[in-house]
């Protein structure tokens, strides 16, 4: 119900708005917000999507109004509706999401400008010119020409619509809503006269049936097809974005453009503008607390008992001042955090593109521009190489190949390779996206002949290496691991050329190895590990870290688990950097709060709570535990660090009821490992402490009672590669859901 009210009034005054932006009857967005409210918060297949009139289509529209009349632009809104009904029906909804994102956000960009320069005239006073052009070309005239109250009013707007977010963060009062009211108090206190909504006395009498367009079949066709494929590629876009927003059930893309479909037809029979997904009143949605569809619903309920009973009170609100909230609507449609990102990926070609063609041409041209753009550039990165030798020394050569290697660049290559003095040594390190057989070819029939002549070369890739695999495969010589472990995932010994593990340590010296590391592994394997990262994999997650560097941490979990150099956190979480606040020790323990003795457990948890803000705390215990065998043998001095950190762990999950704290192993215990089982069984009752351990924190204690925070216990069974549940009540395990 409080979300519901929240996006009616972010729906109002917008809805309006951008019904005179499109050129049709007011009451047209009116009958939009009601029907995407009710229709596709009903049936819709994304349940905290919010629809309605979108200023993404508001060109669009005008244009069909302009050269066909309100009433038959009605007809092809229905018309487009049917045929979003045949596309969800089709499965179409995650192709319309293969158009490039630059196109996408280029297209917005270009109709927020196009929408911000001809509403920028009415609110200094004027009226809006037919095309771009035209409005540019009288913009001078009108910044300097004439001005009435409407200038006064529709500044007033859009300086209410800035400086009211920054000052006030009350979610249920937004910026539009105040920045109108506002600006018809003023207009009606001082009894200014301005033009004003104007809405027929009857509403119900507006409701009829559209009118064919008097226009040929091609015209009425292109721009049913328009409506509909804009519409689709807006909604969807839209459920995308608002999914990431929320934890509840993901958005259904099919079902939500059939919706859609529906609430077009409808909405375009009742005589009402064309209705999309909308980011603006779905995000306040989600802002205000919304669970469920019943929130969209209601908001389309609101505004038609508004319409209905009060609107005297819409017939207050001046022209000029739905015009100030579209010049900010429009220019918001120009997001400079997409620009970056798509400069970033380079990708801004086609978006600078596009936005010009949808503002100086139209905006079927614009995309068309735009489109044609990322696919030269596409083919660009698809065809695009680079060749880089170095001479390291007399007779030490370093080739690199970056980029992606096809059979057109196959001469070039053999021309280069065959540049370099025979007899030397050649270390070729490929950096490729792709390499196909062609290009392996001429790279592997250059090696056999180099080598003949008595050179030496030694081919290394910097990424998933299967140019040497595929050599391998033909030579019937295969390594143990499964042909698709990609290299980083698996242990040093099988990425550093293929060399075996080292031995086992006899009475602390390698068996049969030397203990002076090869030449160029000065350091051991950690340092060949940290070079192999900054040659291949840094390149690639740069750009990511930069960011994260810039913006610090923002982790939604402490991830507590034990040292054992078996477990890898972000392996077996699917995480990267930023995902979790890692803490690890021996066995996962947390001491319980106020217990003597090392107190970094203790600032871990309280900087992941008080500070960084995390939602889920979760503790993760693991099969063939050392500390729990520790635990259940016994024999561990309490004396040592080891022993006064493992008597934080209770035997077997018994609690000493009349101390209230660990159980100390019993001394005399030692001897063979105990049984898989009751290792297993310690393990999960570890867990499960841990778990209680955590409740005794203060600072975990307020966000619980304030349902902010979550605690989770997890085993990972290394046997099965397999994580569990834990129930924090028993210690008993359970599957995870898949």
């Amino acid at each position: 119900m409080p979300a519901s009210f929240v996006v009616f009034l972010v729906a109002v005054p917008l809805s309006l708005g951008i019904a005179a932006a499109s050129g049709a009857p007011l009451l047209a967005g009116i009958i939009a917000a009601v029907v995407g409210g009710i229709v596709v918060g009903a049936i819709g297949g994304a349940p905290l999507l919010v629809s309605g009139p979108a200023a993404g289509l508001s060109v669009i529209v005008a244009d069909l109004v302009l050269r066909h009349g309100w009433m038959a632009t009605a007809a092809m809104v229905t018309l487009a509706g049917l045929v979003q009904i045949v596309l969800g029906l089709s499965r179409f909804g995650r192709a319309a999401l293969m158009l490039s994102p630059a196109v996408v956000h280029g297209m917005l960009a270009g109709i927020g400008i196009v929408i911000a320069l001809s509403q920028l005239h009415v609110v200094l006073g004027g009226a809006p010119q037919r095309s771009v052009w035209e409005n540019l070309r009288e913009l001078p005239a009108q910044l300097v020409g004439y001005h009435d109250a409407a200038v006064l009013v529709g500044v007033v707007t859009v300086a209410v619509l800035l400086v009211w977010p920054r000052l006030v963060r009350v979610s249920y009062l937004p910026a539009p809503l105040v920045a109108i009211a506002v600006a018809t108090a003023m207009a009606t206190g001082l009894g200014l006269d301005l033009t004003r909504v104007a809405l027929p006395d009857d509403p119900l009498s507006y409701l009829t049936l559209p009118r064919w367009p008097d226009a040929p079949l091609a015209d009425v066709l292109s721009g049913v097809f328009l409506l509909a494929v804009v519409a689709s590629v807006e909604s969807l876009l839209s459920a995308v974005a608002v999914d990431r927003l929320h934890d509840g059930p993901r958005a259904r893309l099919d079902r939500e453009l059939i919706a859609q479909g529906v609430a077009n037809s409808a909405s375009g029979a009742l005589g009402g503008l064309p209705v999309t997904g909308v980011i603006v009143r779905s995000s306040a949605n989600v802002e205000a607390g919304a669970r469920t569809r019943a929130s969209a619903i209601m908001h389309g309920l609101w505004i038609a008992v508004f319409a209905l009973l009060l609107a005297s009170v819409l017939e207050l609100i001046p022209m000029s001042a739905l015009a100030g909230v579209l010049v900010i609507v429009g220019l918001r449609l120009i997001s400079v955090a997409h620009v970056r990102d798509l400069m970033r990926h380079r990708e801004f070609p086609a978006y600078a593109v596009t936005v010009a063609g949808v503002v100086f041409l139209d905006l079927v041209t614009g995309v068309l521009l735009g489109m044609a753009v990322a696919l030269v550039s596409a083919l660009y990165r698809l065809t695009h190489w680079r060749i880089d030798v170095d001479r390291r020394g007399a007779d030490d050569w370093l080739v690199q190949i970056t980029g992606t290697l096809l059979f057109l660049g196959a001469g070039r290559l053999n021309q280069e390779l065959r540049r370099l003095p025979p007899g030397a040594r050649v270390h070729l390190e490929l950096r490729l996206d792709f390499l196909d057989h062609a290009a392996f070819g001429v790279i592997q029939q250059w090696r056999a002949g180099y080598e003949r002549n008595g050179g030496q070369v030694r081919v290394e890739e910097a990424l998933d290496g299967w140019f040497d695999r595929a050599v391998r495969d033909r030579l019937g010589n295969r390594k143990s691991l499964p042909e698709r472990l990609p290299r980083w995932l698996a242990p040093w010994s099988h990425w550093q050329g293929g060399a075996p593990a080292p031995a086992r340590r006899e009475n602390g010296q390698p068996s049969g190895a030397s203990e002076t590391p090869p030449s160029g592994e000065i350091g051991g394997n950690m340092l060949v590990g940290v070079r192999e990262f900054q040659r291949r994999v840094a390149p690639l997650v740069r750009p990511y870290l930069t960011e994260l560097a810039r913006d610090g941490q923002r982790p939604d979990e402490l991830f507590i688990t034990c040292a054992d150099s078996r477990l890898v956190p972000n392996l077996v979480t699917s995480s990267g950097p930023g995902d979790l606040f890692c803490l690890r020790n021996i066995g996962n323990i947390v001491p319980r709060h106020g217990t003597p003795g090392d107190h970094s457990v203790g600032a871990a948890i309280e900087y992941a709570t008080d500070v960084l803000q995390v939602s889920t705390i979760t503790v993760c215990g693991h099969s063939d535990c050392g500390a729990m065998r520790a635990v259940l043998q016994g024999g561990v001095a309490r004396e040592s660090h080891l022993g006064s950190w493992l008597s934080h762990v209770r035997l077997g999950g018994r609690r000493d009821d009349r101390r209230g704290s660990a159980v100390p192993p019993p001394r005399d215990a030692a001897g063979p490992p105990h049984d898989p089982a009751a290792l297993e069984r310690q393990a999960l009752a570890n867990v499960a402490q841990q778990i209680a351990n955590l409740q005794t924190y203060p600072s975990v204690r307020r966000r619980l009672d304030a349902d902010q925070l979550t605690l989770v216990g997890l085993y990972f069974d290394l046997h099965e590669a397999r994580m569990y549940l834990v129930d924090a009540g028993n210690g008993a395990r359970r599957p995870l859901p898949l």
